[in-house]
């Protein structure tokens, strides 16, 4: 019998604790970020254990970087994950700011 599909995990922007958050079993994986004039700061994420090889952490980025897309911002990915995320998916690589691109091997 073949494996049931993987559902895309639903994130919200919770603006109170400035996080991208995914709940799942009382259990919740987020990214944190700020917002500037013109940029979106990503300084952590955080999945638990529990939601390993669920697309959590990716979802979180999708949604943090279209979020970013969509009101003209530019992301400052201080966070690893993202980091990488952005790295791995060159069709993100030009929301990223300027300041950023050079950390993260982008030409500028």
């Amino acid at each position: 019998m073949p494996d049931a599909p993987q559902t895309i995990p639903t994130v919200t922007m919770n603006d109170r604790t400035h996080r991208f958050e995914v709940t799942l079993g009382g259990e919740t994986a987020f990214a944190e970020y700020s917002l500037l004039h013109d940029a979106l700061v990503l300084p952590h994420t955080v999945v638990p254990d529990a939601f390993a090889g669920k697309g959590v952490g990716s979802a979180l980025a999708k949604a943090a970087l279209a979020y970013a897309r969509e009101h003209g911002l530019k992301v400052k990915p201080i966070c690893p994950f993202i980091a990488g995320y952005i790295n791995k998916h060159p069709e993100q690589q030009d929301l990223v700011h300027p300041d950023f691109r050079e950390r993260l091997g982008l030409p500028g």
